[in-house]
């Protein structure tokens, strides 16, 4: 986006957010709430993958994820549904504490860093392919610019997440295809 496209996209936001009263349809509804249900989800698996995880970048990567990426992401949503009158998922998972030291876990019971990298990968990709999905049925611009942000966000994560992987050797390795 130039930086003209910025502040037209801000413009034309505050008009509708003064003149537009619009409430938000079926399918803006349907991703904020899918957003905050998976969200909450995330939010407990990665608070597991913090306490597995040993290495400390790797360790800083997953408290990103879990404050800058998945923790924001659900407040946003749940804001917006909030404010557009609607009614946020009913679940709510609990909470666990993130210790600042490596957990002593028996080797057969924990996720291995590399493992823990790998599904941050995954987590990553889904997400990034969901709040596209959500992003390409929003009318509403303030939803879309949640999302978008949210995407941009994203797509940033995912490339330090794939930086550290390569430079600790956790990325798999696949044969080449010869002709």
């Amino acid at each position: 986006m130039t930086v003209m496209d910025k502040m037209n996209a801000g413009t034309r936001m505050v008009f509708n957010s003064v003149f537009d009263k619009e409430p938000i349809n079926f399918m803006e509804s349907a991703a904020l709430y899918s957003t905050v249900a998976t969200g909450r989800y995330n939010l407990a698996m990665l608070e597991v993958m913090y306490n597995h995880a040993v290495d400390p970048d790797l360790r800083e990567l997953v408290k990103q994820a879990i404050d800058e990426q998945s923790r924001h992401t659900v407040n946003d949503a749940e804001t917006l549904i909030k404010r557009g009158g609607g009614q946020e998922p009913s679940q709510h998972l609990k909470r666990r504490e993130l210790h600042h030291q490596a957990l002593n876990i028996p080797a057969d019971a924990k996720l291995t860093d590399r493992e823990i990298a790998m599904t941050l990968v995954m987590f990553a990709k889904f997400t990034q392919v969901a709040v596209l999905g959500a992003l390409q049925q929003c009318y509403q611009l303030e939803l879309a610019k949640m999302f978008r942000d949210r995407l941009d966000s994203g797509l940033d994560y995912n490339y330090r997440l794939m930086q550290l992987m390569l430079n600790k050797g956790w990325l798999p390795f696949l044969e080449k295809v010869e002709h």
